[in-house]
């Protein structure tokens, strides 16, 4: 099966402004534990809105390392980038107004829709999602994480727990759990995990983003998966989120 990648429908220019076009006023969102605002980035007429998460916002947590959960943000984006799927909107480490930070592109989508309303008419894409959060370990898949973009495409956000080198994975999705993983997609993990160690590969770039351990961790959850072929049961004593939505 070919991967519908949208991984090259944005142009370098969104980069650039998106990593260095002046920030406007932040707005801090209602939702979340960790401040999250809401802002534009604005470069020779060109405006984009963004979503800003400073380092200096994010709230302590026992079981990952101070000031990582920005960096874990754009570990996801490159990881979606490596897989060739695009489920994660464009995302730069970047300054603003309270600090470094994570910025990544605002996605415009239908507030109504989420997982349970998707998952029947989206099977493929959240088997990819599924085995996205595995790989990445992540540890707060709610079902408003996972969106239907105006574009017609399913886009994920809030990555800021994951790659933990310890296993977290917390998830609304375990619909798959113990089936097999169709071939098409097995291919498409061992494709990432071939050049995962490659000169300018998905290892480097993480090294300067995760710790040594993280890095090996994600390596070992991306070859388990693909030659276990099967999805992961729960077993956690806490294997959902709170809340699911």
């Amino acid at each position: 099966m070919t991967v519908n990648s949208r991984s090259d429908r944005f142009s370098p220019q969104l980069f650039d402004l998106l990593a260095s076009g002046e920030m406007g006023e932040c707005r801090l969102t209602p939702d979340g534990s960790n401040y999250t605002f809401l802002t534009t980035v604005s470069q020779g007429g060109e405006h984009l809105k963004v979503i800003y998460k400073p380092r200096r916002g994010e709230m302590p947590l026992w079981d990952f390392p101070g000031g990582t959960l920005y960096l874990r943000e754009y570990a996801s984006y490159l990881l979606s980038e490596a897989l060739g799927w695009g489920y994660v909107p464009p995302t730069v480490i970047r300054d603003g107004e309270f600090g470094e930070g994570s910025a990544q592109l605002y996605v415009e989508c239908d507030r109504r829709e989420h997982y349970f309303t998707l998952r029947e008419r989206f099977v493929e894409d959240m088997l990819r999602v599924c085995a996205f959060d595995v790989v990445a370990n992540n540890a707060d898949r709610k079902a408003t994480h996972t969106l239907l973009g105006n574009d017609g495409g399913i886009w994920l956000i809030d990555h800021g727990i994951t790659f933990n080198a310890e296993y977290k994975l917390r998830t609304v999705i375990w619909d798959f759990a113990g089936q097999r993983l169709p071939r098409w997609l097995q291919d498409e993990l061992a494709t990432l995990r071939d050049g995962f160690d490659a000169p300018d590969g998905l290892a480097e770039s993480l090294g300067k983003l995760l710790s040594r351990a993280e890095v090996d961790a994600t390596r070992y959850r991306l070859t388990a998966l693909i030659d276990q072929g099967v999805f992961p049961i729960p077993t956690l004593r806490r294997a959902v989120p709170w809340p699911w939505l």
